[in-house]
């Protein structure tokens, strides 16, 4: 059997080849003896207790583990020092905009304000695809359930989400179809579009037309020819914005992809752009080492209210903070959500915490920033999007084919995935278990994440996936 042990203070292992133990890759194995009430120890942090003795050998799961984790915490400040990164100059064939931000893609998008008009979208992107002569634009509608019959928060939510995803930098052209009497009507869409580009933002009332697909079409032509007008230029990395997710976990994803992405993170930090995390239940169990490294005492605060405000919505809904990670997860490896955490926010490298947001808000900050949004995968894809990520990194050690609004590349964990679904994965970090430093694995990413950037297109993208979800947490009328 063969295994990693990835900290020094560690007292588990991660068995990267079984041989005949039994013990499936990606799994632990106790490196000593640990008693009932014990700590496990990975990635030199707590992951959770012996529930009974453990001896040296076996293996280390949810059958002899729970979880450590409690409800509201109280927590100090005690700042670490990130260490200093050599500056770099990185850049990317782009498309600079009028409010001084650049976009990766130069897209047409049909927005629909409500559900309602949501197959209208499709049907006028369908039907105005085919005035499109360059293969580097598309004609995307993003349909979702939203815009009406919602109260509170969730009303705010779904304006301001559609409203940063109209501002979008990698939008060449936008079509905002409306209804008309729904609650997220034009009239409540527009307040939140404050300097947007006339020549590439159109609307349209459903009920105010009398062929709104017709209609729509002629509109959407208009914006294809315009952007088709438009050509990449050199671009600083400065300009870049990625958001780091993760989903589908393993065994391997702490100790490959994140922190592969983590190198990229901290290189592109280097180069003057910015990276944003986010899921924020999956920072449950970590979120010291993050609070530790925020730049400020203010930013110490706000993250320290991101975790508890969203300990508090899980609390206020019945639910436990340590809720343990999914069929999936566990099947991988991941034992419990503080294994889960460790690993994923590892995405996040070592710099300093720039810049802490709330859900819908446009990131101002250079460097790495925090996101409220919770773990699901749509749902804080499309957020990282909306705070101007142009681009999202998504881990796995499962695979999915999903997307979001902006080109979503996804990174394995193993090269079992990377070999098994290549029309999926579009970088292989499995690769660091095959004896490829992180360092070599970060520069290779950065390489082809500049490219992405400058027009190549992400699996997802060639399969026409593009997907959107609005956080939803109140009454539906």
């Amino acid at each position: 059997m063969k295994t990693l042990k990835i900290n020094e203070e560690d007292n588990v292992a991660v068995v990267i080849e079984p041989g005949d133990s039994g013990i499936t890759a990606g799994h632990k194995v106790a490196l000593t003896d640990i008693k009932a009430g014990e700590k496990i120890i990975k990635y030199g942090n707590c992951i959770g207790k012996a529930t009974e003795d453990i001896k040296k050998g076996d293996w280390v799961h949810t059958h002899n583990v729970k979880t450590a984790l409690e409800g509201l915490k109280d927590y100090v400040y005690e700042p670490v020092e990130a260490p200093a990164l050599p500056g770099r100059e990185l850049f990317f064939e782009g498309y600079p905009r009028k409010n001084g931000r650049a976009g990766i893609r130069n897209d047409v998008y049909i927005i629909p304000t409500v559900g309602c008009v949501g197959k209208i979208a499709e049907n006028i992107a369908k039907k105005a695809a085919k005035y499109v002569s360059r293969d580097d634009i598309e004609v995307i509608a993003l349909s979702h359930p939203y815009g009406c019959s919602q109260l509170g928060d969730d009303q705010d939510n779904t304006r301001q989400i559609l409203a940063d995803l109209i501002l979008h930098p990698n939008v060449g052209g936008v079509l905002v179809l409306s209804l008309g009497c729904e609650n997220s009507n034009l009239s409540t869409i527009k307040p939140l579009l404050e300097g947007y580009d006339e020549d590439r933002v159109k609307f349209l009332v459903c009920q105010e037309s009398e062929d709104e697909v017709a209609d729509g079409v002629e509109i959407v032509k208009g914006l294809i020819a315009k952007a088709e007008s438009e050509k990449r230029v050199r671009v600083s990395a400065d300009e870049l914005v990625v958001g780091l997710k993760c989903g589908g976990s393993d065994g391997f994803s702490g100790i490959t992809a994140n922190p592969v992405v983590g190198r990229f993170s901290d290189i592109l930090a280097s180069a003057g752009g910015t990276t944003i995390l986010t899921e924020v239940p999956e920072m449950f169990g970590a979120e010291h080492i993050l609070m530790n490294r925020c730049e400020t005492r203010e930013l110490f605060d706000k993250t320290v209210s991101l975790i508890n405000d969203f300990k508090d919505y899980f609390i206020s809904h019945g639910q436990v903070v340590y809720e343990n990670p999914s069929p999936g997860n566990k099947a991988g490896g991941i034992t419990t959500l503080e294994d889960k955490s460790l690993g994923c926010t590892q995405k996040s490298g070592k710099s300093a915490v720039k810049g802490v947001l709330k859900y819908g808000e446009r990131v101002k900050n250079k460097g790495l920033n925090l996101l409220s949004a919770p773990g699901n995968d749509l749902v804080a894809s499309t957020a990282l999007a909306a705070s101007g990520a142009q681009l999202v990194l998504f881990t796995t050690g499962r695979g999915t084919p999903f997307a979001s609004p902006v080109p979503t590349l996804k990174i394995s964990s193993n090269s079992a995935l990377a070999s098994h679904k290549k029309n999926w994965i579009d970088f292989n970090a499995g690769v660091v278990l095959d004896g490829k430093t992180l360092e070599e694995a970060g520069e290779d990413l950065v390489a082809l994440v500049l490219e992405v950037a400058s027009g190549k297109r992400v699996k997802s993208e060639l399969a026409g996936l593009y997907d959107m979800a609005v956080f939803k947490n109140g009454v539906t009328l």
